[in-house]
């Protein structure tokens, strides 16, 4: 079993940045590979941000590429989501996730976070 809780969420403006963090909790979280998803008000959730377990290999979507940097500290237990150059269209309650192969997939995710607030002002 893996626990996961977000924090970070916020109002900021356009320009602006944010570091989200997701702290797990369970004696498996360094054998998950880990994500963030978002999910604006009437859309689905998609896939923002995804790294392995070793911090190695890091997956983005083409919307937050550039702007966005996934990384993790296994001996914290914690996953983190630096978003730099924020725009309204990121606004979303961003979800932390534990999952394993195709890191892109929602259905790949096997844990997940209540969620933080992210509100862009322009």
């Amino acid at each position: 079993q893996v626990q996961l809780i977000e924090s970070g969420g916020g109002l900021v403006q356009a320009g602006g940045s944010l570091r989200l963090s997701c702290a797990a909790s369970g004696r498996t979280f360094g054998s998950y590979a880990m994500g963030w998803f978002r999910q604006a008000p009437g859309k689905e959730r998609e896939f923002v941000a995804a790294i392995r377990w070793s911090g190695r290999s890091t997956y983005y979507a083409d919307s937050v590429e550039g702007r966005f940097t996934i990384s993790r500290d296994n001996a914290k237990n914690t996953v983190y989501l630096q978003m730099n150059g924020l725009n309204p269209e990121d606004t979303a309650v961003y979800y932390c996730a534990a999952g394993r192969d195709n890191l892109r997939l929602r259905s790949n995710y096997d844990y997940w976070g209540q969620g933080t607030q992210v509100t862009v002002s322009s």
